[in-house]
């Protein structure tokens, strides 16, 4: 006689299934806690990187400038932003910072006009270096037009003594009737010039390099 089998029974327990779930969700969650750990670790080197290369270009080869004052204008205005090169060799109409002769401390901008063995001579508002006329259409502007509407010389006449000594140089800013420069405080040492601008980034509408 065959008796009839009975069917195993199977244990279902819901308490271990929802152990289980708790334990994947646990497991989800810290993967996910983890992932966004990485991530702000990464902005946070990475962040790190950037200024530590900021900080490098701009201790060593660029400096950033705020002009100062009405000697320059209208080439540059009263707040603008500049960037200047610290490696440079200075040439004629270069635009460049440096350390102001008469007040320690302080910087002035000012553009190139002579170079080391120029003779300079400024005569009836005509540039001369070396007995020959030197162009200077950056000072083609309202300024000078308002003082020869005035019967009056944009820059005033003058000779220098002696030519420019080596590694010196003559500079004046480009408001010719209000800058203070080496028609007044002399030359220039090339120690002192230590920027040379390159790029106006302020007024953002006013973008230009030089």
């Amino acid at each position: 006689m065959i008796l009839p089998c009975k069917p195993p029974e199977i244990s279902y327990n819901k308490n271990s299934k929802k152990r289980r779930m708790f334990m994947a969700e646990n497991i989800k969650k810290k993967n996910d806690d983890e992932s966004i750990g990485r991530f702000v670790l990464d902005i946070i080197i990475m962040f790190a990187i950037l200024m530590g290369i900021y900080y490098f270009i701009f201790s060593f080869f660029l400096s950033n400038e705020t002009v100062s004052g009405p000697s320059m204008q209208p080439t540059f205005e009263n707040g603008d932003r500049l960037i200047a090169v610290s490696h440079f060799t200075p040439k004629r109409n270069d635009i460049v910072i440096l350390k102001a002769p008469d007040q320690k401390g302080a910087l002035y901008i000012k553009r190139v006009i002579g170079t080391p063995g120029d003779m300079v001579t400024s005569k009836n508002d005509k540039l001369y270096i070396n007995g020959k006329h030197i162009a200077e259409p950056y000072l083609n502007n309202s300024y000078e037009r308002r003082d020869h509407r005035l019967g009056e010389l944009y820059t005033n006449n003058f000779t220098l003594k002696e030519r420019v000594p080596k590694d010196e140089y003559f500079v004046m800013g480009d408001h010719r009737d209000v800058s203070k420069d080496s028609r007044y405080f002399g030359f220039v040492k090339r120690s002192s010039l230590i920027g040379r601008v390159v790029f106006r980034y302020w007024p953002f509408n006013q973008w230009k390099t030089f």
